[in-house]
């Protein structure tokens, strides 16, 4: 499988100073800022990004589950809900928000497979501590 890669530089200390973001495949560039994200300023952020990660893999994920549990999904649509905690610097919570079409499946087996899903999509398992390493060089 071929890794895939992002990119982001942010120019000045933290209040005052500014960035850009931008996906490996072009497809994504946005600016961000202090006020983007740990206030309602405008611009995307880093949290942001992980819940369209997190909410694009659950779905995926989930369709795969229902489909290998003989159901025909016809749609999931997930929101991730991100909170940061800027006094604590971390994320503290992600809430998946998700409504299927799934014909002829019962509600308690739904919410089982969508609980499989949720353990087993690859940036549930990533945002429960991957090794992370660094290089690091200066210019």
């Amino acid at each position: 499988m071929p890794t895939k890669h992002a990119k982001a530089q942010w120019n000045g200390d933290l209040k005052n100073g500014s960035g850009t973001m931008e996906l490996g495949s072009g497809f994504f560039e946005g600016d961000y800022t202090f006020a983007s994200r740990f206030e309602d300023g405008t611009g995307t952020n880093p949290e942001e990004l992980i819940g369209a990660a997190h909410a694009g893999c659950f779905s995926m994920a989930l369709s795969n589950e229902l489909a290998e549990a003989g159901y025909d999904p016809k749609s999931v649509k997930t929101k991730a809900e991100v909170t940061l905690d800027g006094s604590k610097g971390e994320i503290t919570s992600i809430k998946l928000i998700t409504k299927a079409d799934v014909p002829d499946i019962d509600k308690d087996v739904f919410l089982e497979i969508a609980e499989g899903a949720k353990e087993g999509c690859p940036v549930s398992k990533a945002l429960a501590g991957p090794a992370i390493t660094l290089e690091a060089t200066l210019n």
